[in-house]
């Protein structure tokens, strides 16, 4: 990431939940928002097939009452943060059996920007006094993550 990537991923954490995140930090939170995005995608092939199209779409998703909320949360921060770009830039896209629709394909930011709320929401839920997440608290947050999504 570039220097002023790095500058505004800081800011967007500090912004969130009041953290302070280094550079090994934001290696763990770049693996975390692709591999989310991943098994978000899987789902959603799955939901494609099933209805018989050869094309992800927007509503085969499974975006929960929650993670919409943050990606609100995340459109409202966002625009004085403008992470969107660079999200758009980290966030891969895996290989899959389906395509991935446009609209879908556009939508692909604003969700690891929604996951991306939700993880530093996550950080303060397991411990409100934590300033500077260690490797546990990034571990315990992958693993509710992992357990809902």
């Amino acid at each position: 990431m570039t220097v002023m990537a790095v500058t505004k991923f800081e800011r967007f954490f500090r912004v969130v939940a009041g953290l302070d995140v280094d550079k090994q930090d934001l290696r763990r939170y770049s693996d975390f928002v692709n591999q989310k995005i991943y098994d978000l995608l899987l789902r959603g092939q799955a939901t494609a097939m099933a209805n018989g199209r050869d094309v992800i779409e927007p509503h085969d998703l499974p975006i929960t009452k929650g993670l919409q909320e943050s990606i609100q949360a995340f459109g409202a921060l966002d625009e004085d943060i403008e992470l969107k770009v660079i999200l758009d830039h980290i966030t891969a896209r895996p290989p899959l059996h389906l395509a991935i629709g446009a609209e879908t394909e556009s939508k692909l930011p604003d969700i690891a920007g929604g996951l991306s709320v939700a993880l530093a929401q996550t950080f303060k839920l397991i411990d409100p006094t934590v300033k500077n997440p260690a490797t546990e608290d990034w571990e315990r947050a992958f693993k509710i993550f992992n357990l809902l999504l």
